[in-house]
């Protein structure tokens, strides 16, 4: 499914830039979508995380409980993480997301690329942040 990550536990996670048309298909039952402002309303459950583009989640403790809140409802729902274009802000969350299943931290960002979107995670400070995601120093 295109735009739809695969963790190694099986989970999956649909990826997306909001700047897109929704896909086709079943939709979510959970966003979290990744911006710096309030996202549009959806018909479903939300979590808007503060994150301007091209830059780093504004509430970096926030941004931990959101992204292990959209790992954990991966398990039994529909789970989708968006930003503006579905590829800087979204491959970063997805790649912490893929920490937070077990792939290592030094190699999630490649993870991302070859499972998701090849150039996912725009920034180096995007880069540096899932390295240092679990240790808690991410920043």
């Amino acid at each position: 499914m295109t735009g739809v990550l695969r963790l190694p536990s099986g989970r999956l996670i649909r990826g997306r830039g909001l700047r897109h048309p929704l896909p086709e298909g079943p939709v979510p039952t959970f966003g979290l979508y990744l911006l710096g402002h309030e996202p549009p309303s959806v018909d479903w459950k939300s979590r808007w995380l503060r994150w301007p583009d091209f830059r780093l989640p504004s509430d970096r403790e926030d941004a931990q409980e959101a992204l292990r809140e959209a790992w954990t409802r991966a398990e039994t729902e529909r789970v989708e993480v968006a930003c503006g274009g579905g590829r800087g802000r979204t491959g970063t969350a997805l790649a912490c997301i893929a920490v937070l299943d077990g792939v290592a931290d030094r190699e999630a960002v490649a993870y991302v690329r070859a499972n998701y979107e090849s150039r996912a995670v725009e920034t180096p400070w995007q880069r540096r942040y899932v390295s240092r995601f679990q240790s808690g120093r991410a920043s």
